[in-house]
This record gives C-alpha cells, structure tokens and sequence, in this order.
C-alpha cells in the first residue's frame, strides 16, 4: 500500500499527537541549550502550542491518520512573538516539524509549499519565518525555496541569534 501525504488543518482530536511531534521532532536539539532548564521550558512550551490562539493556521501533514509533521502560521510578529518592535505585518512560519522517522519524504517542503501558498491566498507579499544555525538542514530547504536572509528582522534569545528569512512571494 503506498502512502498518501495529505495537509490539513489541525484537529482537536491530533492535539495531542501534534504536542509530541513537537517535542520529539525539536529533542535533536536538546543538548545545544546551555542549560537544561531551558530545553525543558522550551519542549513545555512546544506542547502547550497545539493551545495557543495567536496561530492564524495550523498546518499538519498526515498519511491516513498518522501525523507526520506540522507547521504553525501567525498574521503578524505580534501575534508570533509578542514582539510588534520587529515590524513584521506578513504571515511567519514557526514550529515547522517533522517526525524523526518520517524524515527525507518531502513533508517539511509540502509543509512550507502550503504556507506560501497561503500567504499569496491572502495576498501578502512576504512570508516570514525565524530559525537558528542549529537548524543547519532546515535552513538548506529554506534557501532551496527561495528564502533570503533579512538581517533586520533578527533578534537574540536566551544564548544564540535568531536568524531571520524571507521569502518574496511575487518571485516564488
């Protein structure tokens, strides 16, 4: 039987599901924290996200009912980081995961896809999303898609720099 990737918006009843692909898909990162404490904070907060009432869009990719990987989209930096002095009024990518044994199957490119193309749905020019060098793969398919790093829409959290792109959606 082959597989068939759907993507959807989440459900009530993957939350949960959706929680612990978060955290699993984001545990590789684990030790690059300075303290454990903040890995913990950061994983608490990941699966409390499937909640969160800032998300414009939850994106989850799926074959049959297994969750593979799952995005969040958000309006604004505001509704994203609670941070409006970054200035950023088009939607921005977040939490993009994928399951580690579901990797190297294209989920995370149908994942960003979808969000481009919901962001020229709604007629924005520029589709957003934040990442750290830690995310070295990731930011390989970013810049794969066409994002270019926008230096001005950075910001420092906890010990590493928060690495903006920016994808210009008239060129996409």
């Amino acid at each position: 039987m082959t597989s068939v990737l759907t993507i959807d918006t989440l459900k009530e009843n993957e939350k949960e599901a959706v929680g612990r692909l978060l955290v699993e898909s984001y545990a590789q990162y684990k030790d690059s924290y300075a303290k454990l404490q903040d890995w913990l904070d950061y994983a608490s907060d990941l699966a409390a996200s499937v909640n969160n009432p800032n998300v414009a869009k939850f994106l989850v990719a799926k074959d049959g009912e297994e969750v593979l990987g799952t995005l969040q989209l958000f309006s604004d930096s505001e509704m994203a980081y609670n941070k409006p002095d970054l200035e950023i009024y088009s939607p921005i990518i977040r939490m993009l995961a994928v399951s580690p044994t579901a990797r190297g199957k294209g989920i995370a490119q149908a994942l960003l896809k979808e969000s481009i193309n919901y962001a020229h749905e709604i007629g924005a020019k520029h589709i957003y999303l934040h990442t750290s060098d830690k995310m070295s793969k990731a930011i390989r398919l970013y810049e794969y898609l066409g994002f270019k790093r926008d230096t001005s829409k950075e910001f420092n959290k906890l010990n590493f720099l928060v690495k903006c792109y920016r994808l210009d959606i008239q060129s996409f």
